[in-house]
Formats: C-alpha cells, sequence, structure tokens
C-alpha cells in the first residue's frame, strides 16, 4: 500500500500491510516481519521519536501491562521511525532519566518510514503520529485510532478493545458501549437486540 492510497479510515477491515524490519528483542536486534505473530493478535502502536517526553511514558505502559495482552494471545509491537541502535540506546537509559530500561516486547525500526507511510499514519513525511491498530488472529485490522502528538494513549483501553473484538469473532454477538468482560452483549439484528434494550430501565 502506498501513502497515497492508504488511508487511515479505510485501513480498518483490510488486511494489515505487511513489514520486515530490524528491532529491538529482548536488548538485541534482530530482524522481525508481520508473518511472525502468525495466529495472534497483534497491537502494533506507532510514536513519533525515541528520546522525547510523552513517548517513553506510553511505551514503558505497555511493557508494565504487556502480561494482560499475552493472557489474551495478544502480541505487543511499538514502532517509530528510529534506527534499531537508537531503540536500543534508549533502553539502556533507566526510566528515571527518561529512559526506557527493559522493555519486554518488540520496538520496531521503521528507519525507512516505509511502515508508518503503509499504515496511513506518518506526519508529513517526517514521524509517525501516535497511531494504534488492534489486529487479529487472521491479520485483519479491527480497530484504528491516533492521537496527536501532545497526547498519551491509555494502555488499557486497548486491552478491553481486543477483549471485545475477540468476543465478537467468537460469540457472533457485538459489544455496546463502554463494554467489559462479563457485561451484557447484543444480538445484532432487530429482534434479538431487544433482549439488551429490554433490559435497560
Amino acid at each position: 500500500m502506498s501513502e497515497t492510497t492508504t488511508t487511515h479510515a479505510t485501513i480498518v477491515g483490510q488486511k494489515a500491510p505487511a513489514f520486515k524490519a530490524d528491532a529491538v528483542i529482548n536488548g538485541d536486534i534482530k530482524q522481525m516481519s508481520l508473518a511472525d505473530f502468525k495466529g495472534k493478535w497483534k497491537v502494533l502502536f506507532f510514536y513519533p521519536l525515541d528520546f522525547t517526553f510523552v513517548c517513553p511514558t506510553e511505551i514503558t505502559a505497555f511493557s508494565d501491562k504487556v502480561e494482560m495482552f499475552k493472557k489474551l494471545n495478544c502480541e505487543v509491537i511499538g514502532c517509530s521511525v528510529d534506527s534499531a541502535f537508537s531503540h536500543l540506546a534508549w533502553t539502556q537509559q533507566p526510566r528515571n532519566k527518561g529512559g526506557l530500561g527493559e522493555i519486554k516486547y518488540p520496538l520496531l525500526a521503521d528507519i525507512s518510514k516505509q511502515i508508518a507511510k503503509d499504515y496511513g499514519c506518518l506526519m508529513d513525511g517526517s514521524v509517525a503520529f501516535r497511531a494504534t491498530f488492534v489486529i487479529d488472529d487472521n491479520d485483519v485490522i479491527q480497530h484504528a485510532s491516533i492521537n496527536n502528538l501532545s497526547v498519551g494513549r491509555n494502555v488499557d483501553e486497548y486491552a478491553r478493545l481486543v477483549e471485545a473484538y475477540q468476543y465478537t469473532a467468537k460469540h457472533g454477538e457485538v459489544c455496546p458501549a463502554g463494554w467489559n468482560k462479563g457485561s451484557d452483549t447484543m444480538k445484532p439484528d432487530p429482534k434479538g437486540s431487544q433482549e439488551y434494550f429490554g433490559k435497560l430501565k
């Protein structure tokens, strides 16, 4: 997909663009591809740049809660337009100095900016927006969102979305606003949906 044909809105429901690039994984630099996560759900998130300010708060927040995603058979992947060497250097800097410390998921190096272009989230040809994609176990994009650079994301919300999309894929029902595990769902037809609406006061 090219920068001219990909838009943030039209990518939902489509196959996730394939990628292959270097990544920092467990303190080493290795090549990684989307195909490495076959059969798993993925949360792929882009952030603008290494050694910045809001970015480390998001990256470490995902790392601190990565087990929440793994329990959902979901892998987290971070990505920016920096090099793998820059990623590695940042992980070697402690958090209390603005660094990342140990990160428990891959940080992908999109130094060519092609991945950000393919996902429709490259800002003015320079850095990626704070874009987040929920990709299912068949590599179809179920969710896409984008923040401007000044505001960070809520990690818990992406875990909720993964769980909700997994529920709908398994049960064929849909999730109303604010759905959380254990809450009522809805049959997606006029008659069946009345079971849900009939419980409202």
